[in-house]
């Protein structure tokens, strides 16, 4: 999975938060089950996008962006899901956090390669995010 920034909607809308310690094992099985977690849950109504990084300790954090608690609940209890949710526990996992939140405001800034002395950013308008 590419890491990249989701484009997403002017706030409100909620984030899930996965931070996510990897085991060892299953490097091939993991990478192929997280594609087809963000495949999944990109079908799902209310979600919005994905951004996820994982370093090479293992350490990775994946946030979800949805456009209520419905959607999020919607997404835990899909069968699909919950079967990799319970795999990942058991093979791929020695430790995650997953927290939910509610984003009220959101900006960024953004480099212009054309034109690198010339930044983009979006800081003097809160809630818009480019």
């Amino acid at each position: 999975m590419p890491a990249s920034f989701a484009t997403l909607p002017k706030p409100p809308y909620y984030a899930v938060i996965f931070s996510s310690q990897r085991t060892q094992d299953g490097d091939a099985a993991y990478g192929e089950a997280a594609q087809r977690m963000v495949e999944l849950a990109a079908q799902q109504p209310g979600y919005l996008g994905v951004e996820s990084t994982r370093g090479i300790d293992g350490f990775g954090i994946t946030v979800s962006y949805w456009a209520d608690e419905a959607s999020i609940l919607a997404w835990k209890r899909n069968l699909e899901h919950t079967a990799i949710r319970e795999r990942g526990r058991r093979e791929w996992y020695a430790q995650f956090e997953l927290r939910v939140t509610r984003v009220e405001r959101a900006y960024g800034w953004r480099r212009d390669a054309a034109h690198a002395d010339t930044a983009q950013s979006s800081d003097a308008e809160p809630g818009r995010h480019e």
